[in-house]
């Protein structure tokens, strides 16, 4: 903690999953390492990129894929080549789409804030059905001649027609579909169940439970939307002569090398290139049931903690209502007999020290949430013992 030390700033214990806002989990030593390593010697980005790719595919049985900065980047990225292909006069002008096609099909019931990654990329998206079922007709019908995808939540399944029959409609009109998929894992048989199912192009988040650096993710997808959505993320200072991709002007794939495109900005770097690439190799030998087991201890030692707390009750659910298979603490208050509300709960939590941090929302009704997945070893029982502190209960 020595960096942190040195810059002034307050580690915290971190009970809200893999939350950006608290930079994310721990990395394992093997990613560590390879970052390290890929941080010592320079490379050519498309080649590293090349080689990712082939993890990429090998893990979730998609042609290929890229590392991007999120899975944020990933959907901008995913858009953005489905909105250009190989034109790359498209290429140069995005986000501004005038008088081009850049519809992509939405269930309604899948808008969402993060949504927002497609609509940057300069893509308008068209709502279909009602926000408890899609009719197949009303997708049908959706899809015109400015339809370039269409986008499905993964996590949202459970309202709308399954992700199988919603693709094979888009793939009839030979039209892809960009999937959101930051937070589908686990289960971890979805990195492979997502493209299986019609998936086109697949965002992950690589800094979630596969474990990599927290700007890392993962875009799977055909090769010839990939090679799009690189070309418009790669550095592009690049001159026709001496171009290393030179072959693309050659064979007539494209008219010219593009400028620098909508994804410069969130480029990825080798390091974190090479630690999501370690983090996949280790995904495929993790024991998840052993994770699982540690998981639900962790929880158990939080809700046992406040057993017998005046107007106070814990359980530990799993999974969690959204269907994760990932366990949880809710604790749920009654201000009036607890003397307190959750959300004066949740703030003792922040500003005491250790700082501890919750996923908070439901404070407001009287529901505090644990999750386990970015806790370090014996954080629980620091968990634990503030909580008897809170609520006032013997050690």
């Amino acid at each position: 903690m020595a960096i942190y030390e040195l810059m002034g700033v307050r580690p915290v214990i971190n009970a809200r999953s893999y939350s950006t806002k608290l930079g994310g989990g721990p990395l394992s030593p093997a990613v560590l390492e390879a970052m390290r390593e890929a941080a010592c010697r320079s490379v050519r980005m498309d080649e590293l990129q090349d080689a990712a790719g082939r993890a990429i595919a090998e893990a979730t049985g998609a042609e290929t894929g890229i590392v991007t900065s999120g899975a944020s980047a990933a959907l901008t990225l995913a858009a953005a080549a489905c909105i250009a292909g190989s034109d790359v006069e498209k290429m140069n002008r995005l986000p501004d789409t005038a008088g081009m096609a850049s519809e992509i099909v939405v269930h309604r019931s899948h808008r969402n804030d993060y949504d927002h990654a497609l609509r940057a990329a300069g893509a308008r998206l068209v709502e279909v059905g009602f926000s408890y079922f899609t009719h197949p007709y009303e997708v049908e019908s959706a899809i015109g001649p400015n339809t370039v995808a269409v986008f499905y939540h993964a996590g949202g399944e459970g309202t709308v027609m399954p992700l199988a029959e919603y693709a094979a409609i888009a793939h009839q009109r030979g039209i892809p579909v960009i999937v959101d998929a930051a937070a589908e894992l686990p289960p971890p048989e979805n990195l492979r169940a997502l493209v299986a199912a019609g998936g086109d192009l697949v965002a992950f988040s690589g800094g979630k439970h596969i474990g990599g650096p927290q700007a890392s993710g993962i875009l799977a997808g055909p090769r010839r939307l990939i090679l799009s959505a690189a070309l418009q993320h790669q550095d592009m200072d690049v001159f026709a002569s001496t171009w290393p991709l030179k072959q693309l002007l050659a064979d007539g794939t494209l008219a010219g090398p593009p400028h620098h495109g909508i994804g410069r900005g969130f480029k990825a770097g080798k390091e974190e290139i090479a630690g999501l690439v370690a983090a996949l190799d280790l995904y495929g030998k993790r024991d998840f049931e052993a994770e699982r087991r540690r998981w639900m201890a962790a929880m158990e030692t939080i809700t046992a903690a406040v057993s017998g707390a005046a107007g106070v009750t814990a359980e530990v659910q799993f999974p969690q209502p959204g269907g994760r298979t990932v366990p949880h603490a809710v604790l749920r208050v009654n201000r009036l007999a607890a003397g307190q509300s959750a959300v004066e709960v949740v703030n003792a939590l922040q500003t005491g020290d250790p700082r501890i941090f919750v996923f908070e929302q439901g404070a407001d009704r009287g529901m505090i949430r644990f999750m386990p997945e970015c806790l370090g070893e014996g954080e629980e029982k620091i968990i634990a013992g503030r909580l008897r502190e809170i609520f006032r209960l013997r050690g």
